[in-house]
């Protein structure tokens, strides 16, 4: 199979997780290139996750890696399996690529933390919210590039809804919920979608009120996505040059403990809807 040109986030994972698996073997890449008989440059492509790896494969260097975790193994070789096209990839080529590794992410997830101060999480928005938001943007979007994008946004809600959901948590600051993106008939209803969504067994909408004072870090979107194995997770933050992944094992310890302070200084799930309520009353 040919190098791809442009790896997805997830793909890029497989390859890193492969390559932190050798050096913790302290395995160099001419071993591992005897390993599978092939050339050495072929190992460093398959850890960019320019190239593709078979289960088997993976299998034969997490054992002679001397990895023990099974669990963790499975999850990689399921990665490595993976190759079906996902809803995203009717967007390739239209919509920014990393757009399109955030659906893949949250597909695969087993649970998603998130953490705003100044918007509504993109799982619970509207869609005349959503539009707002993306008009918003600079430099400006046309009228089509903003419709693409809150039809994407809007599919990727399907997580919430299919057979087997993920559970979903969502702190949203007080500070996001009184910003009337699209003026206040947008709000009112956003507020709505909110308390509607926060009574399903699978989704917690937890407000953190002006009263709890001051906050860990820079007050960025956070999203923390839990994956079938630990070792797996992913926090992604929003900036104004896009999505950012981390996954270096302090990076999210760092933002399991910002979303820990979120869960200690919100209100609880039945007090946040009757806070929202109210808000919504008021507009």
């Amino acid at each position: 199979m040919p190098p791809r040109a442009t790896p997805t986030e997830r793909q890029k994972r497989l390859g890193a997780e492969l390559r932190k698996m050798r050096l913790a073997a302290e395995a160099s890449t001419e071993y591992a290139a005897g390993l599978l008989g092939i050339d050495r440059t072929k190992i460093s492509n398959i850890e960019a996750g320019v190239r593709t790896i078979t289960p088997e494969r993976l299998r034969t260097l997490a054992c002679n890696y001397d990895c023990r975790d099974e669990d963790y193994i499975s999850a990689l070789a399921d990665m490595a399996e993976d190759r079906a096209r996902g809803w995203w990839d009717v967007y390739r080529g239209q919509l920014p690529a990393a757009l399109l590794d955030i659906a893949e992410m949250e597909w695969n997830a087993r649970k998603v933390r998130a953490g705003l101060t100044l918007h509504v999480p993109g799982l619970l928005q509207t869609d005349a919210y959503a539009r707002t938001l993306f008009a918003s943007a600079l430099p400006a979007l046309a009228p089509a590039e903003v419709e693409l994008r809150v039809a994407h946004r809007m599919q990727r809600q399907q997580v919430l809804y299919r057979d087997v959901p993920i559970e979903y948590i969502g702190y949203v600051h007080e500070a996001a919920l009184r910003v009337e993106f699209g003026g206040a008939k947008v709000m009112r209803a956003q507020l709505d979608r909110l308390c509607e969504l926060s009574e399903r067994e699978n989704i917690d909408v937890r407000v953190i009120p002006f009263k709890a004072g001051a906050f860990p870090g820079a007050g960025q979107a956070l999203t923390y996505v839990e994956a079938v194995v630990p070792q797996l997770d992913t926090a992604e933050l929003d900036s104004a040059h896009g999505p950012e992944f981390l996954h270096g094992a302090s990076q999210l310890d760092k933002y399991r403990a910002h979303l820990d302070w979120m869960e200690t200084a919100s209100l609880t799930a039945t007090a946040s809807r009757d806070f929202m309520r109210s808000l919504a009353s008021q507009l």
